[in-house]
């Protein structure tokens, strides 16, 4: 006996009754630890205190088992989704839709589907869970992945909290509990399969798929669902499936040790779920088992009764997830490769159009003196193809690897040739090389011989000669400088024995070389020379003017320029300087020619500048008089 603390003392006794259609011993209550057991399946362990509490009662309803606060388990697995009324129904196309929603709330699980080997048969291929803050949103994807956002949490069997969500991971997938509106609801997610478990009965504010699985077209997230999702496809029939041996393999879960839980959980729409997927599906990837275990899972959960070692029973595996953290592109999902393992293969559509005009990489990418080819990591996968072994005609030159999209990018370019052929026949310019894998020196090989041949095709380039045109055949300054009064002239030759000279007829193209003379007139050659200070170009009359460049600076060749020389410099009244013709870019063409010359007391070879060094300076401290300036002009 006991009482209330701080009452008066009384103490009302209430009691309620359960009909229930005896079936065996299945009306006879459950003790609580059996009950932990099940709860402890998805990570929690709900303790239910007080005498009066020491049994729950459960009856038969049906073929489910439900107690007096039952609860309520949906599944989704493969394409098929299995409601809280135990109803099936598949999807179809690759969209998103919404498994469990809370009006009341703004709580949502979505999922979304994808289609694998097939373009015509998805799966479901992560879900994410939205909270009431709806900036807060997890995403459960394939390979264990959990991301917060846009962060990747690194989870463990330990678990942590985060915004109200418990979620841990083990090596059979992903948990995570959290309650919304007094309900406590359990999510699980290995890569294949979703679970979700309430702990009460679904109340009048939820929506979604786990509530009514034939409201699929309502239930559709068109704001999270590519544009092209809804496209059906008929892809050719799988001539390896045999639809009567696995209609009989998907209805041993009406077969020990499966039987043993028909009476609680109904094994109908988990055998329509793998009978629909694996009379179009191979069985491949691990589906075979796939079935097989959600069925297993939801015995676990709703279920007194044990299914025993069904895996041995069944030749399945151990419990760990399929593809347990193996990362994908998002054009890829995780499946058995063709040499055995996992890896990361193409999704149907993506690889739709490589397969058919038989190709594995993309166009080649060329430019001038470059070309690449980008082959797809996820068709070399499935070929059986490692990539790490493929190189270009010189051995040394591999494919380089694209972390994140699973791309491997071959390429040449002028600076390394990797053994590419260069051809011209006369009107194109053909460079070619191959991607192959050919190793003679072993003794045995387990990959076929592999060889891309990829090019590049230039145009022959035109010849086009530009010709430059000088002004005047001549140009002649008059100079007042101190005491002096002198004429230099500045005349263009196209030898260097200055024997023919430029004029206005003569035509000059790029790249010729060209000689300058300076003359003065009127100097005493005995005590007085010319120094050319510099020369500079411009695109404009102005000497001052932009663009500038230079052909002398200091008396001395522009270091960048090595087609300049410079001679006589400073060693009389008359010198002379060679270049190359060149011309502005995106000038009209015109090429004005600046010389700044200065006058020197001769005094020894003092007034010789001194080119010798890196820096260049003169030998004497100063000129004599103004400096002169004089131009020449191209035009083209």
């Amino acid at each position: 006996m006991f009482q209330f603390t701080g009452s008066s003392g009384d103490v009302y006794l209430h009691c309620k009754l359960q009909l229930c259609v005896k079936r065996g011993n299945s009306c006879v209550p459950v003790r609580l630890p059996e009950i932990s057991r099940k709860l402890e399946t998805f990570g929690v362990l709900t303790t239910i205190s007080g005498e009066l509490n020491n049994y729950l009662d459960f009856c038969c309803s049906g073929r489910i088992l439900r107690s007096a606060a039952a609860a309520d388990l949906c599944t989704v697995t493969g394409r098929a989704v299995i409601d809280f009324q135990g109803r099936f129904t598949a999807v179809t196309d690759r969209c998103v839709y919404s498994m469990l929603s809370d009006s009341s709330t703004g709580f949502e699980v979505f999922a979304t589907f994808r289609e694998r080997r097939r373009r015509d048969v998805s799966f479901l291929d992560s879900v994410t869970l939205k909270l009431q803050d709806p900036d807060v949103q997890f995403h459960l994807q394939h390979g264990g992945r959990v991301q917060m956002n846009d962060t990747q949490l690194n989870l463990s069997s330990s678990g942590q909290t985060l915004h109200g969500v418990w979620i841990s991971k083990d090596s059979t997938g992903v948990m995570a509990n959290f309650t919304i509106s007094n309900h406590t609801i359990y999510l699980f997610f290995d890569g294949s399969t979703a679970q979700i478990h309430t702990g009460t009965p679904v109340w009048s504010s939820v929506d979604g798929l786990c509530v009514n699985s034939s409201s699929i077209s309502a239930q559709r997230l068109d704001q999270y669902s590519s544009s092209s999702c809804q496209i059906q496809y008929n892809d050719s029939l799988d001539t390896s499936v045999n639809c009567s041996a696995i209609k009989d393999h998907c209805n041993t879960l009406k077969e020990s040790p499966f039987s043993s839980c028909n009476g609680d959980v109904d094994p109908t729409p988990y055998i329509n779920a793998c009978s629909d997927t694996l009379c179009k599906y191979p069985s491949v990837d691990g589906l075979r088992c796939h079935f097989l275990w959600a069925y297993a899972r939801a015995c676990s959960l709703n279920s007194r009764a044990s299914v025993g070692d069904w895996r041995s029973a069944a030749g399945c595996s151990s419990a760990e997830g399929f593809c347990q953290d193996k990362v994908c592109s998002d054009h890829e999902f995780c499946g058995e490769k063709i040499s055995g393992g996992t890896g990361c293969l193409c999704r149907a559509a993506f690889a739709y159009d490589y397969k058919q005009s038989n190709t594995l990489s993309d166009p080649t990418v060329c430019s001038q003196n470059s070309g690449s080819i980008t082959l797809i990591g996820c068709l070399l996968e499935e070929k059986g193809v490692d990539f790490s072994t493929l190189h270009l005609n010189d051995r040394s030159c591999r494919g380089a690897m694209d972390e994140e999209k699973h791309m491997v990018t071959f390429s040449f370019d002028s600076s390394s040739t990797c053994g590419t052929e260069i051809t011209n026949n006369g009107s194109q310019i053909t460079y070619r090389n191959t991607i192959k894998y050919q190793n003679s020196s072993d003794v045995i090989s387990r990959q076929d011989q592999f060889y891309i041949d990829f090019s590049c095709q230039h145009t022959q380039p035109e010849t086009k000669i530009v010709a430059f045109n000088i002004k005047d055949s001549s140009v002649v300054v008059i100079v007042k400088s101190g005491q002096w009064n002198y004429t230099v002239a500045m005349k263009a030759y196209s030898d260097g024995g200055l024997t023919h000279a430029l004029d206005s007829t003569t035509a000059v193209v790029l790249n010729q070389k060209i000689w300058v003379e300076l003359t003065t007139a009127g100097l005493d050659a005995a005590v007085i020379a010319v120094e050319t200070d510099s020369c500079w170009a411009t695109s404009r009359d102005s000497p001052s003017s932009q663009p500038r460049y230079d052909l002398i600076k200091n008396g001395c060749a522009a270091p960048g320029d090595q087609t300049v020389q410079v001679e006589g410099n400073g060693e009389g009244t008359s010198n002379r300087f060679s270049f190359n013709m060149f011309q502005f870019t995106g000038s009209s063409g015109d090429v004005y020619l600046h010389c700044k010359l200065q006058l020197c007391v001769k005094r020894g070879n003092s007034c010789v500048p001194d080119c010798s060094g890196g820096s260049k300076r003169r030998r004497r401290s100063a000129g004599y008089g103004d400096p002169a300036v004089i131009s020449l002009a191209w035009t083209q």
